[in-house]
């Protein structure tokens, strides 16, 4: 009898091993090359997500991951957001895949226009160029996001630029109601927005893409002003890159064969609506203007700031000026 219990427990010992080393097994990495990026947008069942997993390939088996996360004391759904699963991950990594949700820091530039923006999320996977530009086109689906009364036709001038966590798939409505919520909480704080709101927007547009320093950004503002209250065409570079789509030096042909509402080399006033997204220091400034008397402004041979003038012949020698730098410069 002794030796027969002795036999009993070997052989219970031997399966106890065998189960052991068969779940370890169970939950060794399997074969690299494999990736599943998914979002969730309230969160999902564990069993269901772990399933799937094995059906792609990321675990063995579904069962042992599970029974391994039990042991973990973490077998719990998954909370909303973005998860990257890859084949090759032990036990241990593929939980922490389970229970950390992408983040993606995105930083959205001051000035760029909705297109640019949006081949950027589509580069970082948030979302398609396409579902962007298309959002961004339907003011009205937004209107509940802010207080204020959104422009018709087109949000541009609006998404406020900034740095944000943008994972894959989040999708377009997400990221654009996030701007839309950061242009009101930066700009107008509770307030009430201004009368001349669209025209603020569309005057911080355009100083954003010709002031390089903040400090210059309200004697611009103050320039446009100036040139709309005499009647003159604003001549901004900017918008006639606007008007093509293309943010690269102009030829001086294009100020002129560029027929476009947006070229305000040809058309005076105001362009019909923003040329970007402009930052809180171009709102401010457009909001309040610098007074002076200044007409014209060129940018100076060593870039970043511009010469002022209330003329157009004391314009001309500052361009000479200028071209005489570049030329002595390029010697």
């Amino acid at each position: 009898m002794r030796r027969r219990a002795v036999v009993v427990a070997g052989l219970f010992a031997l399966g106890a091993i065998g189960g052991v080393l068969f779940f370890r097994w169970l939950l060794r990495p399997t074969e690299p090359g494999v990736e599943w990026l998914v979002r969730f947008e309230r969160g999902a069942p564990l069993q269901s997500v772990l399933s799937e997993l094995g059906r792609r390939g990321i675990v063995r088996s579904p069962a042992a991951m599970r029974l391994y996360l039990a042991w973990r004391g973490d077998a719990k759904p998954l909370a909303r957001g973005t998860y990257r699963f890859r084949s090759g991950r032990d036990a241990e990594g593929v939980r922490r895949d389970l229970r950390e949700p992408l983040r993606q820091m995105v930083r959205i530039p001051e000035g760029w226009w909705i297109a640019r923006i949006a081949r950027l999320l589509e580069r970082k996977q948030v979302c398609s160029a396409e579902e962007y530009l298309r959002l961004a086109r339907t003011p009205g689906a937004f209107q509940r996001v802010v207080s204020f009364r959104l422009p018709e036709g087109s949000l541009e001038g609006y998404l406020y630029p900034d740095t944000y966590d943008l994972p894959p798939l989040l999708g377009a409505k997400a990221v654009i109601e996030r701007q839309l919520e950061t242009f009101e909480r930066r700009f107008l704080s509770g307030r009430k927005p201004p009368a001349n709101l669209h025209e603020i927007v569309t005057v911080a547009s355009m100083v954003e893409l010709e002031a390089a320093r903040d400090e210059e950004r309200p004697r611009i503002a103050g320039v446009i002003e100036n040139r709309l209250r005499r009647g003159m065409p604003l001549q901004v570079d900017a918008t006639v890159n606007y008007a093509l789509q293309e943010w690269r030096p102009l030829a001086v042909s294009e100020y002129r064969s560029v027929r476009h509402p947006y070229n305000t080399y040809l058309d005076k006033g105001l362009p019909p609506g923003p040329i970007g997204n402009p930052s809180l220091a171009s709102l401010k400034a457009a909001e309040n203007p610098e007074r002076h008397e200044f007409l014209f402004y060129v940018a100076k041979p060593s870039g970043g700031t511009h010469w002022f003038s209330r003329s157009y012949a004391e314009h001309l020698r500052r361009v000479a000026e200028r071209r005489a730098a570049l030329r002595g410069a390029a010697r």
